[in-house]
Parts: structure tokens; C-alpha cells; sequence
């Protein structure tokens, strides 16, 4: 009788076990966000300028790595992002005049991919950008 028990304890606390690892991983992975679709739209439109580090070129293009300006301005560069822009802007301290075009992507797209670069290159983003928030940045 005792092998039973000792053998029907082991059973449960081995399934106990293994139930509440699946929990926990099933818990993480629905914290972790996927920009994936953002990825794939900065590598076709923004990473010849801002380049696959993010971190731009010198005195042309600025970096949108630990950018201050992504953080700080965050409708400007949605509003940058859609309709393109020119003029004089300050990145982390460096000033940079140089022109970026509007690229034609959806609210969707421009959603995904600032969700992508705002959480990228040690920027994080908590409050994700929406494809209604894009949608009410006028010019």
C-alpha cells in the first residue's frame, strides 16, 4: 500500500509540476509582443538610412537607437513617419537638417513599425502606438 501512495504522490507532484511550468511559459509569451511585422516593414523602408543597428549615419540620418526624440516627440515622429518631413531636429543632443519622405504606408504599417523601433536598440515603449492613434496625427 505504501508503494501505491508513494508512487500516486509522485505522479501528481510530477504533473503539478509540469501544469504550472505550461502556465508560466504560456504567461510569458503572451507578455512578450511581437514586431515582427514592423521588423519586416523597417528592413524594407527605413534601414538604408537609419541602418540595421539603428543607429543612422553620421550628420545625415539620425539614430532611432536610444533616441531621445522617439521618446520625447512621440506624435512628431509618427507625423514624420507619415507625411515625411524636413527642418532641422535634435537627436540625442546632435542636430541633424536633413529630409525624409513619406514612405505610403497605411496607419497599420506606421503603427507596427514604430512599435518595432520604439522597442528596439534600447528604446522601450510601454504604451503602444495604435493604428488609431496614427490615424488621428494630422499634418
Amino acid at each position: 500500500m505504501k508503494k501505491n501512495n508513494f508512487g500516486l504522490l509522485l505522479f501528481l507532484l510530477v504533473f503539478a509540476c509540469n501544469s504550472s511550468d505550461k502556465k508560466t511559459a504560456q504567461n510569458l509569451n503572451s507578455q512578450v509582443q511581437d514586431f515582427s511585422e514592423g521588423k519586416a516593414i523597417y528592413d524594407d523602408f527605413c534601414v538604408n538610412c537609419h541602418m540595421a543597428n539603428g543607429e543612422g549615419v553620421p550628420k545625415a540620418f539620425p539614430p532611432i537607437a536610444k533616441s531621445d526624440y522617439l521618446k520625447n516627440y512621440r506624435k512628431e515622429s509618427i507625423k514624420g513617419l507619415k507625411y515625411g518631413m524636413s527642418g532641422e531636429i535634435t537627436v540625442n543632443g546632435i542636430k541633424y537638417n536633413s529630409v525624409m519622405a513619406s514612405q505610403g504606408l497605411s496607419n497599420k504599417e506606421i503603427a507596427n513599425v514604430m512599435n518595432y523601433i520604439t522597442n528596439s536598440w534600447g528604446n522601450t515603449n510601454t504604451s503602444l502606438i495604435t493604428e488609431e492613434e496614427v490615424s488621428k496625427v494630422e499634418r
